[in-house]
């Protein structure tokens, strides 16, 4: 079971006991937080779950989501439907992926339009800027030339699902398992929202790509962690593991994670069974054999039939 609630004034508010086959309820989108068991079933468990509130549920005054359905929340307050339109939308999304730069006008012009004409550059970006500032504030955007959105203190999913992995990966190489189970889930459930979608444009396609990736490490990190806490968390890890097989099926990291926490279930012939997948795999679409560490794993498993 699973019993939480996040409140925006409280940012380590998440107080859960969990089973390993309800990490999705985790998966709030536009700040949707929802208590989702009663009052007084709560259960205080597993210090792996003290980082998940922290990153979902920041007490920073402007919370801002563009992964999955755009949404912007400063003092508990949703600013998002104050956007102008579309154009709008994409302008804000733009100047939030790079806020810690300067945007020249024709490369954000580029970003909103395939083919603007750089006469009308200024007379269609000036009004969308206005009405950005008149939801944010004056100083929100700053510079004329170039420009560059100035929340200082906001957080944003994209950059906190970034930071999430590199916290997740370095407790991994400690082999600090719960501490590395919160983080994984965090960068995990940022990647799974995807971005704009409907859209199209180079770099919409280079963020999409980007958290692909970032989906593939946060299930390698949350296979790991499951692999090292087990007990229930055998079954996360077997999921996870399933995952990335699918999503990535020439990465032979995800057979290994697989394969080892099949083996921990006692599920040893399957785990084998993995094995011809993967060896069959490379053979049809790369006519190469499986990696000697994961022939090693192989092996190791096969001695213990």
């Amino acid at each position: 079971m699973v019993a939480g609630q996040v409140l925006a004034d409280r940012p380590d508010h998440l107080v859960v006991a969990v089973t390993s086959r309800h990490e999705p309820a985790f998966a709030s989108d536009q700040f949707g937080h929802r208590p989702i068991a009663p009052p007084g079933s709560w259960l205080v468990s597993a210090s792996y779950c003290e980082d998940i509130g922290v990153t979902l549920a920041s007490s920073r005054p402007v919370r801002i989501q563009i992964c999955g359905a755009l949404a912007i929340e400063r003092d508990g307050q949703r600013l998002d439907a104050g956007l102008p339109g579309r154009q709008g939308r994409l302008l804000f999304t733009y100047l939030v992926v790079n806020r810690h730069r300067q945007v020249p006008r024709d490369e954000l012009a580029e970003a909103l339009w395939r083919e603007p004409d750089p006469a009308a550059v200024d007379a269609r970006i000036n009004p969308l800027l206005s009405k950005l500032r008149r939801v944010f504030g004056a100083d929100s955007v700053d510079g004329r030339a170039t420009l560059r959105l100035c929340l200082p203190s906001a957080w944003v999913d994209l950059e906190a699902g970034a930071e999430a992995i590199h916290r997740a990966e370095s407790a991994i190489a400690r082999q600090d398992w719960a501490r590395a189970w919160g983080p994984a889930l965090t960068a995990l459930l940022v990647a799974e929202r995807g971005f704009l979608p409907g859209e199209d444009a180079p770099w919409i396609d280079e963020i999409r790509h980007q958290l692909t990736e970032l989906r593939l490490r946060a299930l390698e990190c949350y296979a790991a962690a499951g692999l090292g806490l087990g007990g229930t968390e055998l079954a996360a890890a077997v999921r996870a593991g399933r995952q990335l097989t699918r999503l990535a099926p020439l990465r032979e990291s995800g057979y290994r994670y697989l394969m080892r926490a099949l083996a921990a279930q006692d599920n040893l012939a399957e785990a084998l069974g993995v094995y011809g997948q993967l060896r069959e795999c490379l053979r049809d679409q790369l006519g190469v054999s499986p990696s000697p560490a994961t022939r090693d794993l192989y092996e190791r498993l096969l001695s213990a039939t």
